[in-house]
């Protein structure tokens, strides 16, 4: 299992907003998504000579 890296109480809101239930499945493949994204931001960072993630290096 993933460490969980959203915040699950306002995933939760989110979708209960929309009257829709939020499944622990959707929990664990978000946080696996942030994770993924992350991950490629900090070599795109790298990779361009930077110590600092931007938001144009996780577009």
């Amino acid at each position: 299992m993933t460490e969980t890296l959203v915040v699950v109480s306002r995933v939760k809101k989110m979708t209960k907003e929309q009257g829709m239930r939020t499944g622990a499945d959707a929990i664990e493949k978000l946080s696996q998504v942030v994770e993924a994204k992350v991950k490629a931001g900090i070599e795109k960072a790298r990779a361009s000579g930077k110590k600092t993630v931007q938001a144009i290096d996780v577009e």
